[in-house]
């Protein structure tokens, strides 16, 4: 008899775990970082990370957790998505979908990256319970997306997924290794590639794209030299003008949304105050808005000064505040653990961003999210 396959552990779906145990608390944990924030219309806040094992790599999994009280307190994992060694969970990205539901999308790939990845979706009806049950894990397409998706005025749901151009290289994906536009006509039951930009230079893409005033879609995506771009006028198929430094940036994960005055919020970091000696640091982590389309900020409401604040994600409430979360100090080049590891929180208005102070009564910087406390040690018991 021929002997199987091996099984590819990748695409089978990441187990779901409720009432997860007391090694996904925070204790446990030595490693965290790369949030994600939703918010439901009565009020509950949602935040997802990921973490497990001393940094990036197999074992990593996606806590969810939640708050009832504006982000004052906040619970332990109310489910954890923890895929079995030698694949990881990673990157994920919380969505209030147009019919009130909430998605919960993750990456899945065996090892740090296996060249094919994929976006897992999970989604519940109940957002504003204590505990929602969520759908399986369905796959949705290859590649990372961490970003959250674009309702277009056609209709269309959209999410920016990338597959990395970067090793291992699969040759029959080399259609696929772009900043891609993966379309929904069905309100999420059904998801197809549309197209994908070729930002020069680009690094992890993790893109995000506004459908512009007359219909062409702005696409911004990270690059090394810090954030590129790329214009589309036929519904993503194709892209025109990419180029790898539109904005300037650490070469780090940024926020953009269009927000319900019209303006276009954009959250980076200052890098007039971020570059030290020609170093480029993930400091001053700032909001800014646009009456232009994005072609010029203003405002600037610094969110945090200090160095490694990175990975902002952001909503806003129906009343108009808006939430951004972030990680600081998720580890070093050694994944060494830092004494801080936390994920925090940043709330304020418009008013705040134009006046660059926190002048309204809403405004509140540095809300601590959660703190990972264990050793690099502990964290391996």
């Amino acid at each position: 008899m021929a002997a199987e396959a091996p099984e590819d552990l990748a695409l089978q779906p990441p187990p779901v775990i409720y009432a997860p145990g007391p090694q996904y608390q925070s204790v446990a944990r030595s490693y965290q970082g790369i949030p994600t924030v939703e918010r439901t219309p009565e009020g509950r806040l949602w935040a997802a990370w990921y973490s497990g094992g001393p940094g990036e790599g197999p074992g990593n999994y996606v806590p969810l957790v939640t708050s009832a009280d504006e982000g004052e307190t906040w619970t332990e994992p109310v489910l954890v998505v923890a895929p079995p060694a030698p694949c990881r969970a990673a990157d994920p990205c919380l969505w209030l979908d147009p019919r009130g539901r909430l998605w919960l999308f993750c990456m899945q790939s065996e090892g740090w990256f296996d060249g094919r990845a994929g976006v897992w979706a999970l989604v519940t009806t109940q957002p504003e319970a204590a505990a929602p049950i969520f759908s399986a894990p369905r796959r949705l397409c290859h590649g990372v997306m961490l970003n959250k998706p674009l309702v277009l005025s056609s209709g269309e749901w959209v999410l920016p997924a990338a597959l990395w151009n970067r090793e291992p290289f699969r040759p029959e994906l080399d259609a696929e290794r772009f900043s891609n536009l993966i379309v929904s006509n069905d309100e999420g039951a059904t998801w197809t590639r549309r197209g994908g930009a070729d930002v020069p230079d680009r690094s992890f893409d993790e893109h995000m794209i506004l459908e512009r005033h007359g219909g062409s879609l702005w696409m911004l995506v990270r690059t090394h030299p810090g954030i590129g771009e790329a214009i589309s006028r036929d519904g993503g198929h194709t892209w025109e003008g990419a180029r790898p430094d539109a904005l300037p940036g650490p070469g780090s994960r940024f926020h953009l949304r269009r927000l319900q005055s019209g303006r276009v919020l954009l959250i980076s970091h200052d890098m007039q105050l971020a570059e030290v000696n020609g170093v480029r640091q993930r400091s001053h982590l700032t909001a800014w808005v646009s009456d232009d389309e994005g072609a010029t900020w203003t405002g600037g409401l610094l969110l945090d000064e200090r160095q490694n604040v990175s990975y902002p994600d952001a909503t806003q409430a129906p009343e108009g505040r808006i939430y951004v979360i972030y990680d600081h100090e998720r580890g070093d080049s050694q994944n060494l653990p830092h004494p801080d590891r936390a994920i925090l929180m940043a709330v304020f208005t418009e008013e705040d961003i134009l006046a660059g102070a926190c002048v309204s009564q809403d405004c509140r910087l540095r809300v601590l999210v959660n703190r990972a406390t264990a050793s690099q040690e502990e964290s391996k018991i």
